[in-house]
């Protein structure tokens, strides 16, 4: 392909976004049954010769486009997807066509330097430890895993237990103590590590969906605390001062979730949330969530750089070794610059803008919150954040209000359970998110109720 068909073919890709981007306020939140059934223009079977990839781009316009979700856009409240800032999305497109492996410095020199400075933008944005290791991730379950395994490495060394050489054959006994609300990436992390149910104490949460200290077992040098900043449904935040303070003194390791959450410590009116969470070991928090960066975008953030570093190693006799490469701090080997939409969403809104966008998600939540319960839905949460957990006064209500509207496609949102009750949530995240989108909302829902 020559090269002025290449640049004519991207200029293409570009028109055909803004003309999406400019659909989003008329597009329904979710798709049509018609729209959907135009995806089986994809059903083709492999093709045996070469063709024009401007058909393949109009094809992936013409009948994926229709069919998508507007999560894009300022009415999605479905879970904690922000719209992708323009800063953020134009460096994505700029860094596909530098297409850089971004591994280490010697890969790629643009990349390591900028994303060595979105991490440290990061931990003063969060006010974490300073000398803490940050990798990029793909998904809040990626760095998971990469905390976790780095927590149960760090114990068994302490024990005199050589995990690199014997394996988990015959380890001294690592328990994980989690709450009964622990999100599922947790879960999943633990699971893929081998760490069974017996191996985990499950402690209750109050009513609001906060660990219980007056619950929490005894802990020593061998016990992983997993805490959450920002229960999925709730939105609240366990006491992370009484609870690590005993960790600590337990010589316990102290990981925290906080996919979303964890950004209330950009917001002065919010920081409080969030006290003492800066004692902990290590941290995961997501780009693609309130930081409204593009898809693919999260972070693990530990204490210890060599114990992140020792963890994931990947050092190869033809790379410099260096402890803080990307490489060495995350699942991945061969990787795109994740770190840079990241780099590019704090370096356009500062960390002014930064608090003015959850700070101004939160009173959209509590707005939404209002709405509602004058129209006769009861909220189930305190909405301290961005989320809005929500029921009926016949609970069996609820299956049939979420088909309505979603059907009507103004609004999205799903369906949740809690304290065994059906529910739903709603999750206020996009910098897209206005005072009428809201109104929308309530209006909408109100509409449905009385319909």
């Amino acid at each position: 392909m020559r090269l002025r068909d290449e640049l004519q073919l991207l200029a293409e890709a570009s028109e055909r976004a803004a003309q999406y981007l400019s659909g989003l306020h008329e597009r329904p939140v979710f798709p049509s049954a018609e729209s959907v059934a135009g995806l089986t223009a994809f059903d083709e079977g492999l093709p045996e010769h070469s063709s024009d990839p401007a058909d393949t781009l109009r094809l992936l316009d013409r009948s994926g486009s229709p069919a998508t979700t507007s999560s894009n856009g300022p009415r999605y409240y479905g879970f904690v997807i922000g719209a992708s800032l323009p800063a953020a999305a134009a460096a994505e497109r700029l860094i596909a066509s530098w297409d850089q492996c971004a591994s280490s410095y010697v890969n790629s020199p643009a990349a390591a330097t900028i994303e060595s400075v979105a991490a440290r933008w990061l931990l003063e944005i969060l006010d974490l430890p300073s000398e803490s290791a940050v990798g990029f991730g793909t998904s809040a379950s990626a760095c998971g895993l990469s905390c976790l395994a780095a927590a149960r490495r760090h114990l068994l060394v302490r024990t005199g237990w050589d995990l690199d050489r014997a394996g988990l054959a015959g380890a001294p006994e690592i328990r994980v103590v989690v709450s009964d609300l622990a999100h599922v990436t947790i879960s999943k992390a633990l699971r893929i590590l081998g760490f069974g149910e017996r191996d985990q104490t499950v402690v209750p949460t109050d009513r609001h969906g906060r660990l219980d200290p007056d619950q929490l077992p005894k802990l020593d040098d061998r016990t992983i605390l997993c805490l959450q900043a920002g229960e999925v449904n709730t939105g609240e935040f366990d006491p992370f001062e009484p609870l690590i303070e005993r960790a600590r003194a337990a010589g316990a390791w102290v990981h925290v979730d906080g996919a979303f959450g964890l950004w209330a410590r950009a917001s002065p009116t919010h920081r409080y949330l969030t006290h003492g969470v800066e004692g902990a070991d290590s941290w995961t928090t997501d780009g693609h969530k309130w930081l409204n960066t593009p898809y693919d975008g999260a972070v693990a953030i530990c204490r210890d750089v060599e114990a992140l570093s020792t963890a994931l190693d990947s050092s190869a006799v033809y790379l410099p070794a260096d402890p803080r490469a990307q490489r060495n701090l995350t699942l991945e080997f061969s990787r795109r610059p994740r770190g840079i939409p990241i780099w590019a969403a704090l370096r356009s809104l500062g960390r002014t803008g930064v608090a003015e966008l959850v700070e101004g998600n939160c009173q959209h939540a509590k707005r939404l919150s209002e709405g509602l319960a004058s129209a006769g839905v009861e909220i189930l949460n305190g909405v301290v954040l961005n989320q809005v957990l929500c029921t009926l006064p016949d609970p069996s209500d609820v299956a049939a209000l979420l088909e309505r509207v979603q059907s009507a496609g103004r609004i999205w949102f799903g369906p949740s359970r809690w304290r065994g009750r059906p529910a739903f949530r709603l999750s206020v995240s996009s910098w897209r998110t206005t005072d009428d989108d809201i109104d929308l909302a309530i209006a909408e829902i109100r509409r449905q109720l009385r319909d």
